[in-house]
């Protein structure tokens, strides 16, 4: 048996943060570069990541879809990305920038 561990990155307006009891008013900043915390995540050993697009998450669309981008080409295993997805069409999109 094996388990595979997704390290996570939570986005908020670009930057990498953690939530306090999912209130986006008490956000703790960790790093403004997203991608450079998915490379961390991949040299200490992840091959998979999972993404969320907070902003999106609260608005219903993507927010936070550059630094997204950055992640997927930063890391080089799987990315599971969720916020702001709520149709085919957004679906779609992320599929066609690598997701």
């Amino acid at each position: 048996m094996s388990i595979i561990v997704f390290p996570a990155i939570d986005l908020k307006q670009g930057a990498v943060v953690r939530l306090a009891e999912g209130d986006m008013d008490r956000a703790t900043v960790y790093g403004d570069d997203p991608a450079a915390q998915a490379r961390a995540f991949a040299e200490a050993g992840a091959s998979h990541l999972h993404v969320v697009d907070l902003d999106g998450a609260f608005a219903g669309e993507a927010r936070n879809a550059e630094a997204v981008v950055a992640i997927v080409e930063a890391f080089p295993g799987h990315v599971q990305l969720g916020g702001g997805i709520r149709d085919r069409a957004a679906i779609e999109r992320w599929f066609d920038r690598g997701v």
